[in-house]
């Protein structure tokens, strides 16, 4: 069970209700460390002054602020905490707003709250409830780690969830920032009827399942591969231009396409370029896996479609689909190989079945 990083109480009007707060999000993102090429030899990073190049300790740092022209005002940790919010340990919504009311923009991270205690049980679910019903979302700040945060308290299915936000002077205004937007334009009849034709061709529930992160599918797979002592040879060519086309004509051949649109991004991942795509596909016939112990391409296409940018996951799919048996216990190349033949053959009795 996770452990709260935060405790205190909930307040609203005179009621206060003992609370916790939790992580409600992880970053899967995969990191890597830094090495001198060709060695194993860890890369550290090193606070050094920039004048003499000698490193200098953490105690001896202090923080100074940038007023222009080269000049800084240096600022001493005692003279930071005597500034700093004074402790606190209250969440206390002092208004609720509509809950479409709040831009997204606004949000930056989530929490979960929960309450602590079984006597903190009844109000928290007596808030939640009357929230849910009324539509309307709590303000308030917290105060963590020495710093004072704007938050917005909201009813979810289970739990009351916290997002802390974004101040109004910290959202920047669109127009001075961009400054080429193109405002308010007409367009014909024809042309919104289209575009709206192609949402709604698009449109679909959402359920978080549908997506994936298909980079981070892919670097897992190409660490898998490596780790295994495969040699990866990489086809980097030119991207192309995308070709200008007209803007009606693009729509057509959008609602056209979208016939067969299925939820997510399983199917053509927008992390792949279609021009990488295609490069892949022109080299197809040419071996683009070389195994180290001198193997060539395993993925021995029949069907016209380009499998390589799929991820093992997906392919698994696709093989569970056409029935392929043993899929669980193939490689990326074997499912990849098989999908392909299963694809290809017209009757099931041609399916590729795992050696």
């Amino acid at each position: 069970m996770a452990r709260a990083i935060w405790t205190g109480s909930l307040s609203f009007g005179l009621v206060n209700i003992p609370v916790g707060l939790y992580s409600a999000t992880e970053d899967k993102a995969i990191r890597f460390h830094q090495f001198q090429e060709g060695t194993n030899d860890r890369i550290r990073n090193k606070r050094v002054n920039e004048r003499t190049g000698d490193e200098v300790e953490f105690s001896e740092i202090v923080k100074g602020y940038d007023i222009g022209a080269g000049e800084y005002v240096i600022v001493l940790p005692e003279e930071l905490e005597a500034v700093e919010p004074g402790p606190t340990r209250t969440i206390e919504i002092v208004d609720f707003v509509d809950l479409e009311a709040i831009d997204p923009i606004y949000y930056k991270t989530s929490y979960y709250l929960a309450p602590q205690g079984n006597d903190a049980q009844r109000a928290y679910e007596l808030l939640r409830q009357a929230m849910g019903t009324t539509k309307k979302i709590g303000i308030a700040t917290l105060v963590m780690r020495s710093k004072q945060h704007l938050v917005a308290v909201r009813p979810e299915e289970n739990v009351l969830a916290l997002e802390t936000m974004f101040f109004g002077d910290e959202v920047r205004d669109p127009v001075k920032e961009i400054g080429s937007l193109p405002g308010e334009m007409t367009f014909k009849g024809r042309e919104i009827d289209t575009a709206k034709l192609l949402i709604d061709s698009m449109s679909a529930e959402w359920d978080p399942e549908n997506y994936t992160d298909t980079y981070r599918e892919r670097v897992e797979e190409l660490i898998a591969r490596k780790r295994e002592g495969e040699i990866v040879v990489t086809d980097t060519g030119p991207r192309e231009s995308a070709p200008v086309v007209d803007l009606m004509d693009a729509l057509q051949a959008s609602v056209k396409a979208a016939r067969d649109h299925r939820p997510g991004n399983a199917e053509v991942s927008p992390l792949v370029p279609a021009s990488i795509r295609k490069a892949k596909a022109t080299a197809s016939s040419a071996p683009k896996r070389v195994s180290a112990s001198g193997g060539g391409s395993s993925s021995g296409r029949k069907s016209g479609e380009d499998l390589s940018a799929l991820s093992k996951a997906e392919l698994a799919k696709r093989a569970a689909a056409l029935g392929i048996e043993g899929r669980s216990k193939m490689s990326r190349d074997e499912l990849e190989s098989a999908v392909a033949g299963a694809t290809a053959s017209s009757t099931p009795s041609r399916r590729r079945k795992a050696s």
